[in-house]
């Protein structure tokens, strides 16, 4: 049973193994004495095998089930078949031999569809901010993100020269106000515009599923420093092929093409193939060819991933997804009235069980986002992950610190090809698991912990030595 791997997996990466290391290799003994710290928390990832077919996804990015209904593979293998003498290797950096005609004519094509003068692809969305991060900011410029921006931003702040790193809080206009005049009335060369100020959001947030109040942000952008030397960049990792018209995302919907300086767009979620796409001008593409070093130092992508890419693009351009988007604004919102239609919803929320942010006001939205985050309290969010697995339904827990500490979550992402009777199933599940858990609340069950709690104890105990 998958749900016996799995539990048999976690147990054994949880255990400690810097003791059994006295007479190993110091290098390693020690390597091991510094994951004991996550196992004894129980939060060393280790690798997880793929499910079986039984299984309903809530969990992968394929948002638009262009992997699972192989419609990217035959647009990739077309590609493959107009281009039989493809060189698989780019053999160079694209400052060198790596610059070959196809790949420039894929990136036209998708800065076309952007309404953006320039796509640069990177080897992964990651890749891209890093690049962009560590690249575009002047020494004595100024960075500023949203308090939850993603791990990719972060990593590339460690690279930036940029003087100052500031966040504010997540998605509030008047916090990004305060930071943004604090940067201005003590900097001098702010005011003046001869240092400028990077600010970092993301049109979906990824473990929220909320979307960034972009319109506003950038108005008081506008206000604070009208010289234009405050420029925005988006990430649109979970809003390519999800929002906007042909699925072209936040910035697209809203119009905004011209009015921000870079955007990125990533392949590997929605449009199921792999890399990132830096959307920007011929400036900021020359900054990131001399000054980006993971760009400078990278051979280019290669003729397999560009044509991977394109095929998932050419199902955008084409309006082919179109169904598809719209189905999974469908399902989210079958969701939302699935789960809240239960009598256990509003006891179990009230008792601080579970919460959906995201229920609030929902109706009222224009849209929805696939993303959806259950709260839980902290710790229980695996045992909910463990009931839903022994019922067939797979939707990955999320913990500190990849969240912030005392807001654990199961993070759902629906696609186009789960159906209303999976969808609600899953509330039912839910909803379950929120009863055993006021049960053991409130006494009425004859143990106190829940049946998820006591089936993974059990399996713990059949396989200690």
């Amino acid at each position: 049973m998958y749900t016996d791997v799995i539990i048999k997996g976690f147990i054994e990466d949880q255990r400690l193994r810097s003791a059994s290391m006295n007479d190993g290799p110091a290098f390693y003994r020690n390597l091991e004495k510094a994951l004991d710290t996550h196992r004894r928390g129980q939060t060393l990832l280790g690798l997880k095998p793929r499910w079986p077919e039984p299984i309903v996804d809530f969990t992968t990015d394929d948002t638009l089930s262009l992997s699972k209904s192989g419609r990217v593979r035959e647009g990739f293998l077309a590609e493959v078949a107009n281009h039989p003498d493809f060189d698989l290797s780019s053999s160079g950096s694209r400052v060198q031999y790596g610059n070959y005609s196809y790949l420039n004519q894929v990136e036209q094509e998708i800065a076309d569809f952007h309404g953006s003068e320039i796509v640069y692809i990177t080897q992964s969305g990651f890749a891209a901010n890093v690049a962009v991060l560590s690249g575009v900011p002047l020494p004595g410029d100024a960075v500023v993100y949203d308090e939850l921006v993603h791990a990719s931003t972060h990593e590339g702040l460690h690279l930036s020269l940029a003087a100052h790193k500031l966040p504010f809080r997540h998605n509030d206009p008047d916090a990004l106000r305060e930071v943004l005049i604090s940067l201005k009335s003590t900097q001098p060369l702010f005011a003046s515009g001869s240092q400028s100020v990077l600010i970092c959001v993301e049109s979906v947030y990824s473990m929220d599923g909320d979307v960034c109040l972009l319109e506003e942000l950038l108005q008081v952008s506008k206000e604070v420093f009208p010289l234009g030397n405050a420029q925005f960049l988006v990430d649109e990792a979970h809003s390519l092929g999800t929002i906007g018209p042909s699925g072209k995302g936040l910035v697209s919907l809203l119009g905004l093409e011209k009015e921000i300086a870079i955007r990125v767009h990533v392949a590997s979620k929605a449009i199921a193939s792999v890399g990132g796409l830096i959307l920007c001008n011929k400036a900021i593409r020359y900054m990131l060819l001399n000054n980006a070093r993971s760009i400078l130092f990278s051979s280019a992508p290669p003729f397999p991933m560009v044509a991977a890419i394109r095929a998932g693009y050419k199902l955008l351009m084409t309006g082919e997804t179109q169904e598809a988007q719209e189905k999974v604004q469908s399902n989210v919102k079958h969701f939302f009235r699935s789960i809240t239609a239960t009598s256990i919803w509003e006891e179990a929320t009230n008792a601080g069980i579970l919460s959906i942010p995201l229920l609030d006001d929902w109706e009222e939205r224009e849209f929805q986002t696939q993303i959806v985050p259950v709260r839980t309290q902290p710790g229980q969010e695996k045992l909910l992950f463990l009931h839903l697995l022994t019922n067939d339904i797979n939707a990955y827990p999320m913990s500190y610190p990849v969240v912030p500490k005392g807001e654990s979550r199961i993070r759902l992402i629906f696609h186009a090809h789960n159906t209303t009777e999976q969808i609600d199933k899953l509330a039912a599940t839910i909803c379950d698991w929120a009863r055993d858990m006021l049960d053991v609340k409130s006494g009425k069950s004859a143990v106190a912990t829940s049946r998820a709690a006591m089936q993974l104890h059990a399996l713990q105990s059949a396989i200690s030595p």
